[in-house]
């Protein structure tokens, strides 16, 4: 019974190593599938390039800065991923487009305030919604229509209501009724007008 524990940790450590050297077989693929050096000069002989001097009445032109090399490899790859990653968020503001951006906010809010101030009232009636052009009610101009009647400029409506209202035929006995003997009006019953 005293040898069980000692089997288990003997085993864990086996398990650990396993795991180890798996991870290490990664890490040494992985670096010789990405090479983080640069391919080395060939040795072949190269001719001096000459140079000729510039003639002191043009300016030298300057230097261009040399052009980075691209270095395959994992922790470039690691680079490329984060400067991508960092392009999603959104450029910092200086503090004066801050402020300039939260006086144009608050001046937004100020005025949805002033908007929200004015005096309405709300009035009950019943004025029907016209059919638009898609087939729906608009209830908008019904508002509108009841807050007019009632002395005021505008309004949106609070309470709708429907109806069904049919022609004299469906009033005859007998006669079987059709689709259009009858039609769905809608109507605004409560609206706030200013």
């Amino acid at each position: 019974m005293l040898d069980r524990p000692a089997n288990l940790i003997e085993l864990s450590r086996m398990h650990a190593a396993t795991a180890a050297a798996a991870l290490l077989t990664l890490v040494i693929a992985a670096g010789a599938a990405w090479p983080q050096a640069a391919p080395p000069p060939s040795l072949g002989v190269q001719e001096p390039t000459q140079q000729t001097a510039p003639r002191q009445s043009e300016p030298a032109p300057s230097p261009a800065p040399p052009a980075r090399e691209e270095n395959p490899g994992l922790f470039n790859d690691m680079g490329k991923f984060f400067e991508k990653s960092w392009s999603i968020f959104p450029a910092l503001k200086s503090p004066s487009e801050t402020i300039d951006d939260l006086n144009a906010r608050a001046k937004e809010a100020g005025e949805t305030l002033s908007r929200l101030a004015r005096p309405s009232s709300m009035v009950a009636g019943r004025m029907i919604c016209p059919v638009s052009a898609n087939g729906a009610p608009d209830c908008k101009v019904g508002a509108d229509k009841l807050c007019r009647s009632k002395g005021f400029k505008e309004g949106n409506s609070l309470n709708t209501d429907s109806a069904e209202t049919c022609s004299a035929k469906v009033l005859i006995p007998g006669r079987t009724r059709k689709p259009d003997d009858c039609r769905r009006d809608n109507y605004v019953t409560r609206a706030i007008c200013q």
